[in-house]
């Protein structure tokens, strides 16, 4: 009887996909729009995570994606964030930038000239398919 409840308790456990503490969460942030609150929702959304994980003894790994009117967020000399962005990947591991590719292009040929990211934002490609890469990852999908 003990062993049949042993097992029962194991796969109990198990089904939840949680032994103890240290779960592993994993969540993108989506922004796309050229607005200081959007942006400084996301950094909320990013911090708010990181906090209630850690409280929890979990982990999470998080990437803040920006693309079309919202890369303004990512880019050095436009972003109204930026100096809160630099506190904030100074003070958080787990959390990464990814500038689109596609966006960046267009708006460099416009402005007549590569428009530089700040330092710690890595180039994608495109947004749009780094969001559906992450996904697929199984990271859940934040839009502020």
């Amino acid at each position: 009887m003990k062993k049949l409840l042993a097992a029962a308790a194991l796969l109990a456990i198990s089904a939840t996909g949680s032994w103890a503490d240290g779960v592993a969460h994993y969540v993108a942030i989506h922004v796309d729009e050229n607005d200081p609150q959007v942006m400084n929702m996301a950094l909320n959304n990013a911090m708010n995570v990181s906090n209630y994980y850690a409280a929890q003894g979990d982990t999470v790994t998080i990437e803040l994606v920006a693309y079309g009117p919202g890369l303004n967020m990512l880019l050095a000399d436009r972003s109204p964030v930026s100096a809160r962005i630099e506190t904030m990947t100074l003070e958080m591991d787990n959390l990464s930038f990814a500038a689109c590719g596609n966006t960046h292009r267009r708006m460099s040929e416009a402005a007549g000239g590569d428009l530089a990211l700040l330092d710690g934002v890595e180039m994608t490609p495109s947004g749009v398919v780094r969001l559906i890469e992450l996904q697929e990852q199984g990271y859940a999908y934040v839009r502020p």
